[in-house]
């Protein structure tokens, strides 16, 4: 590799170091009284869209108080996920629709 090839890969080196990852959003369905998928896998910081495709009043409600998302019919709701760890959540209106976040650091 010639100098100016190592320079160029060198300042390329560090512009990716210093460049952060893009959070995702991730997609989460509610329709036909289920959660789809249940078990979803995220960071910290990535966003977690509910999309309410049923014409019934749906909730995402942590069971560890993290969040607490209003669905109502048709309509799409959102949260950052903050902090690693498992949140376990649920439909307030429809206490069996159940579903797992696992969010990593």
């Amino acid at each position: 590799m010639t100098p100016g090839c190592r320079a160029a890969f060198a300042a390329l080196s560090l512009v990716a170091a210093c460049v952060p990852a893009r959070a995702a959003t991730i997609q989460i369905n509610m329709e036909n009284m289920d959660i789809s998928p249940a078990m979803v896998a995220a960071k910290v910081g990535d966003t977690i869209e509910w999309i309410n495709k049923d014409v019934l009043m749906h909730s995402a409600t942590a069971r560890n108080g993290d969040f607490d998302v209003n669905l109502p019919p048709k309509q799409t709701g959102k949260v950052v996920l903050q902090k690693a760890g498992t949140v376990d959540y649920y439909c307030r209106y429809h206490p069996n629709m159940k579903a797992s976040i696992e969010i990593a650091p």
